[in-house]
């Protein structure tokens, strides 16, 4: 039954004519911890990425209808009340009372061990044991779940390389939605350059946009000065420990605009956590 649900994933997504960019690496002079100007997309088209032949990923500009119905319940209930967040404190250029902008962020799934913080073992999220954000941690593990069929429908070698990395370094029960480790949800969050060392190599990142009356927050790649349009239901899947990137300015076009990044992820911090 699984196979002939991504065989039709497969059909629905092909039949949208996805096309192949070959990535190449450019010099620059973009440092971890620039913060990113105001940049225009530059891809705006469902697109399988290629570097030397191989896959490394690929972009959807608007998702199948399934895994927007969840993102759609993940994105209602992270602004709602019922779950927990993290406001943000640092300063990234979006504050702006007049426009009613917030910034707040919320993890879920595995905790990787955090000596530097007296705690030297890995956990779960404490949003799990929160009764009111069981419809939020539930979408977002279905829409994990989604989002591995679609990788496996787009590229079943992604596929592989992704699942192999991710069982060989995580043991079963520190996985989250399967084959990640954890989430995070990013509300108006615009993250300087940076690269994520600290995931498992081979694995891949599944980045989903949901936005409303905003502009910008687009993910820029400068290893290929590209800049992949955020767009609302938008999908990319990226090794993002194998390139530093960052995320436009978030610009609100409107009071209470904002631009939602949902992110799953596998970290390599929990092949000794027992």
């Amino acid at each position: 039954m699984a196979e002939i649900m991504v065989s039709c994933l497969r059909q629905h997504i092909l039949f949208r004519e996805m096309k192949t960019v070959e990535l190449k690496r450019i010099a620059h002079n973009v440092k971890i911890g620039d913060k990113p100007k105001e940049l225009e997309p530059t891809l705006f088209e469902d697109s399988l990425f290629v570097e030397n032949g191989e896959p490394v990923g690929f972009y959807i500009a608007k998702i199948p209808e399934k895994l927007q119905k969840l993102v759609d319940i993940a994105d209602y209930e992270l602004n709602s009340k019922r779950v927990p967040k993290s406001e943000m404190k640092r300063s990234s250029g979006l504050r702006d009372d007049a426009m009613d902008v917030r910034q707040y962020s919320c993890i879920i799934g595995s905790i990787p061990p955090k000596p530097h913080m007296r705690r030297a073992y890995a956990t779960k999220s404490s949003v799990h044991a929160v009764d009111s954000a069981r419809v939020f941690v539930k979408a977002m593990t279905l829409a994990g779940m989604e989002g591995l069929k679609i990788i496996d429908a787009v590229s079943p070698e992604l596929y592989k390389v992704h699942k192999e990395s991710v069982e060989g370094k995580v043991p079963e029960k520190w996985r989250f939605a399967d084959l990640f480790t954890s989430s995070i949800s990013n509300y108006n969050i615009s993250a300087g350059i940076h690269q994520d060392n600290l995931n498992v190599k081979g694995a891949l990142n599944v980045i989903i946009t949901k936005r409303k009356n905003s502009t910008g927050g687009n993910l820029y790649i400068p290893d290929y000065e590209t800049t992949l349009n955020s767009a609302d239901n938008s999908m990319l899947v990226y090794p993002a420990w194998r390139n530093m990137h960052g995320v436009t300015p978030i610009i609100p076009t409107h009071k209470g605009g904002y631009r939602n990044s949902l992110v799953w992820y596998a970290l390599d911090s929990f092949s000794k956590a027992g």
